[in-house]
């Protein structure tokens, strides 16, 4: 009965990928012509620079304090 269940959401997911729109994302196409796209791109790889630096730090401090105990 799980098997099916399983089978059965995975089927009909698969749908609904067919069900979107192909003609393209119209917003996306605008930000690459214009070269904003970049300043998005630069945008999320800050946050997840600064997000990598913040747990590498993170980590460092725990090990630290994990030693001293």
């Amino acid at each position: 009965m799980k098997k099916l269940l399983i089978f059965l959401c995975l089927t009909l997911s698969g749908f609904a990928v067919f069900a979107q729109n192909t003609d393209g994302v119209e917003m996306a196409d605008k930000m690459r012509s214009s070269g904003m796209i970049y300043v998005v791109i630069a945008t999320i790889s800050i946050i997840f620079v600064g997000l990598a630096i913040y747990l590498f730090a993170m980590d460092r401090r725990l090990k630290k304090i994990e030693k001293e105990k």
